[in-house]
């Protein structure tokens, strides 16, 4: 997938005001109308409804359609699915940048997030029945911090999972919590707050992710689920509820902050009006209590059994899949999180993934194509030269302050096909560490399915299976986690269960595998373990790197 750069020019109105952080915004038109207007958008808390009854009766609603949503770093997916024809009926998209005012900086006007939503779910939407549209489902990029004051407002941008300036304190808290807690989690985030802004941190009265808040839009509830808690370094893996001696070591005062925990096949609540004339949709149709993306890209490739492992080859790259047993990784590689079906989703995830050959290819001035051909020219293990592909500083290995390195150049190593193949082979050498890790932990994989825009070069596909060892499959749909996003709701809608509807539904895949040469390996093996030693060389504890900022 190559890194969108896109911004929205968003009209909003004619009430621009100033956030307290001296950006102007506005949230006129991005909020329903009986909500006041404010540099972020906002939205009040209701009363707790009673619990309400899921449908199962779809004798008068023919063909009903759901809408799953994929809020992600880069850009907004819908996509309108029906179930019982297996079929995708529209799509819509809108891309986004992100802010960044200093290095490790990555943040987002939530606002952004609901202007996509509402125009990309417009999109889907176009020329087909809303009214038999019955749910959505909404995935969303994990980790980011939302924070509200006590009248529902946004505070300041939401911190993204790929922001490292949180680096100290995830030290500290690890030293705290016995762990390694990589910058991503939000906990650094709040505890990064409280130091450096402690004049919001004194306003937060809710914390919310990027999903919960577009559920929030949505339904007026504040609710959580444990695939993406599980992301923030707050969750108790056995059983999942908030560890609270964990939030005080941030700030007591966090405790009454966060939402309460819904269960994997709970709704999250009914589309209240305004929502629904902004998106177009008939008010009451039931919202998915949605997850972290790649829990919800779990459930739109079929990962709901042990045994598929799901390579994302996007913006980030992350490798996991689903286990009926929790796995507690000391090193850190493997974070334990929790899926969107009631059991969980081991997962390493790195910040450099598609950028790093998209520099490449950019830098040369070279077409997808034409540097591709090179690159398939170059034999596995590019000859002895690595990529280190730390542009952005990493989250695994835990080497924030790390950057970029290309090591072992000669006289004409520096041709671009052969740069361009180090960078796939580097960021693949960083995924393939998982595999290893996951293997140790007695989650022994047979197969891997493969999503996200590098799935696309089929160069990449090689190299992936060759560094694996594994046979690779595609599934057919490219957007996982919005699809995820429609199953889910379905399954809810419908009173199952959301695993086992899935499993039962199935997800059409292409044709054949890619499956590995043997006789690379110990090329790709070799290559791997060069890589690792010159990172830790250059990055590792007691290295020159370790503290350059």
């Amino acid at each position: 997938e190559d890194p969108i750069s896109i911004h929205l020019s968003i009209t909003l109105g004619t009430g621009i005001v100033r956030s307290n952080r001296g950006s102007r915004s506005s949230a006129s038109q991005l909020c329903p109308q009986h909500i006041r207007v404010s540099s972020f958008c906002a939205i009040p808390i209701p009363r707790t409804e009673p619990p309400f009854k899921i449908n199962t009766d779809h004798t008068q609603a023919p063909m009903p359609l759901y809408l799953g949503l994929d809020v992600g770093t880069s850009g907004t997916k819908a996509l309108l699915y029906d179930p019982d024809k297996k079929q995708v009926l529209g799509r819509g998209s809108i891309a986004y940048g992100v802010q960044s005012s200093r290095a490790g900086e990555a943040e987002q006007d939530p606002a952004i997030w609901i202007e996509a939503v509402c125009t990309a779910s417009r999109q889907a939407l176009q020329g087909l029945p809303a009214a038999q549209v019955r749910g959505i489902g909404v995935s969303g990029q994990q980790h980011g911090m939302v924070v509200l004051d006590k009248d529902n407002m946004v505070l300041r941008p939401a911190k993204l999972w790929c922001d490292v300036t949180s680096a100290e304190e995830a030290e500290e808290l690890s030293r705290v919590y016995g762990t390694t807690l990589v910058p991503s989690f939000t906990a650094t985030k709040l505890l990064w707050l409280k130091r450096h802004e402690p004049d919001v941190f004194a306003q937060v009265a809710t914390v919310l992710l990027p999903h919960n808040y577009i559920n929030f839009w949505l339904t007026g509830e504040a609710v959580m689920e444990a695939s993406d808690a599980s992301g923030m370094g707050f969750l108790s893996e056995n059983p999942r509820l908030w560890d609270w001696e964990r939030v005080k070591a941030v700030d007591p005062r966090l405790c009454d902050c966060l939402p309460p925990l819904r269960s994997a096949n709970e709704p999250a609540g009914r589309l209240q009006p305004d929502a629904a004339e902004r998106l177009g949709l008939p008010a009451g149709i039931v919202v998915g209590p949605g997850g972290g993306d790649n829990a919800m890209a779990a459930l739109g490739v079929g990962a709901v059994e042990e045994g598929t492992l799901v390579l994302s080859l996007g913006t980030s790259g992350t490798l996991f899949g689903p286990s009926m047993g929790l796995i507690e990784d000391p090193t850190g590689i493997i974070c334990p999180f929790a899926d969107a079906t009631g059991a969980w989703l081991p997962l390493l995830c790195t910040i450099n993934c598609a950028g790093v050959p998209e520099e490449v290819r950019q830098a040369h001035g070279l077409s997808h194509e034409e540097i591709t051909e090179l690159a398939s020219r170059e034999q596995p293990g590019c000859d002895g030269v690595t990529f280190l592909p730390f542009l952005g500083g990493e989250r695994t290995p835990n080497w924030p302050h790390a950057s970029g390195a290309l090591l072992g150049l000669r006289v004409g190593s520096s041709r671009p096909g052969l740069v361009y193949r180090a960078a796939l082979e580097g960021v693949t050498f960083l995924l393939a560490a998982g595999k290893e890790r996951l293997r140790a932990h007695g989650l022994v994989p047979d197969e891997l399915r493969v999503v996200g825009g590098g799935a696309r070069n089929r160069l990449w596909r090689r190299i992936v299976a060759d560094a694996f060892q594994l046979p690779l499959r595609f599934p057919l749909e490219p957007e996982a986690a919005a699809l995820g996003g429609a199953l889910q709701a379905a399954a809810i809608d419908r009173g199952q269960r959301v695993g086992k509807f899935v499993s039962s539904h199935g997800i059409a895949l292409e044709e054949g595998a890619t499956l590995p040469d043997p006789g690379v390996a110990g090329a790709y093996r070799a290559a791997m373990q060069r890589s690792r030693a010159l990172g830790q060389a250059l990055f590792g504890e007691g290295s020159p790197g370790k503290g350059a900022h």
